[in-house]
C-alpha cells in the first residue's frame, strides 16, 4: 500500500472545517457518517486524527464547539464556545464566526490581571498572527472588531486611562461577558487547549474561585430579594 501524500490530512481537515462551518451557519445537526462522506476513502483510517484536528481548529480559531448529542447514532451539534451568544456572522450569514477572536480577547484580559493596556493587547494579538494594521482573512479589521463591535455588544469595556496625557486606553470585560461566561469557564478552556488542569495555573485559579464566590453571593442576594418581594406582594394583596 502506497503511503498517503504528506498534505492529505491537512487538506481533509480543511475540507471538514468548511463543511462544519456550513452546518454551524445553517444550525443543522451532523453525523459521523456524514462527516466520513467528506473524507476520501484513502483517509478513512485517519478519520479520528482528522476529526480531532478539525474540532481543535473550529474551537480555537472560530470559537465553535462540536458536541456529540447522540452517542448511539453519533450525532453532533455545533455551538459557540463558552456559551457566548455573539458570533459576528451578520445577517447574511456569509462571514466567518468571530467568537474565537472574542474568546482570545477575554482570555488575554483575564490572564493579564483583568485590565490590559491597549498596546499590550495589540502586542499579544500580533504574536498569534493577528495584526492591527492588516485585514484578517477571518476576523476582518481587528481594530474595528475589538474597539467598535465588541464594545457595542457590551462584551468589552474600552476606557481611557485616568489622567493619561496623551490619552491611553485599556480593555476590561464588559457586562455581557460577565453575564454569559465566567473566569472559571475561560480558565477551563485555556487549560484544555494547553493539555493541563485549571489548578496548574494557581494565580488564575484563585482569581476564578473568587469570581465564583462573588457570583454565588450575588445569586443568593437576588433570590432573597425575589422572595421578599413575593411575600410583600402577597401581604399587600391580602390587605386590600
Amino acid at each position: 500500500m502506497e503511503p498517503l501524500p504528506a498534505d492529505i490530512v491537512p487538506d481533509r481537515v480543511s475540507a471538514l472545517v468548511r463543511f462544519l462551518l456550513l452546518k454551524y451557519r445553517t444550525q443543522e445537526l451532523t453525523t459521523r457518517a456524514e462527516m466520513l462522506s467528506r473524507v476520501t476513502r484513502e483517509c478513512r483510517e485517519q478519520f479520528c486524527e482528522i476529526f480531532s484536528e478539525t474540532c481543535e481548529c473550529l474551537q480555537v480559531v472560530f470559537g465553535v464547539d462540536v458536541r456529540e448529542v447522540d452517542p448511539i447514532n453519533h450525532t453532533y451539534v455545533l455551538g459557540s464556545t463558552l456559551g457566548l451568544t455573539y458570533d459576528g456572522v451578520g445577517i447574511n450569514g456569509r462571514s466567518f464566526p468571530k467568537t474565537g477572536f472574542l474568546v482570545l480577547i477575554l482570555s488575554i484580559i483575564f490572564i493579564e490581571g483583568n485590565c490590559v493596556p491597549e498596546e499590550k493587547v495589540w502586542e499579544k494579538l500580533d504574536a498569534v498572527g493577528v495584526s492591527v494594521e492588516i485585514e484578517h482573512s477571518i476576523y476582518g479589521d481587528p481594530r474595528e472588531l475589538l474597539t467598535r463591535f465588541l464594545v457595542q455588544e457590551l462584551y468589552i469595556e474600552y476606557r481611557r486611562v485616568a489622567d493619561s496625557d496623551p490619552a491611553r486606553y485599556e480593555f476590561l470585560w464588559g457586562p455581557r461577558a460577565h453575564a454569559e461566561t465566567s473566569k472559571m469557564k475561560v480558565l477551563e478552556y485555556l487549560a484544555k487547549i494547553n493539555g493541563r488542569e485549571p489548578g496548574a495555573f494557581p494565580d488564575l485559579y484563585l482569581d476564578a474561585l473568587r469570581d465564583q464566590a462573588v457570583r454565588a453571593q450575588a445569586e443568593i442576594a437576588l433570590n432573597m430579594t425575589r422572595a421578599s418581594s413575593s411575600v410583600m406582594s402577597g401581604e399587600f394583596s391580602h390587605s386590600e
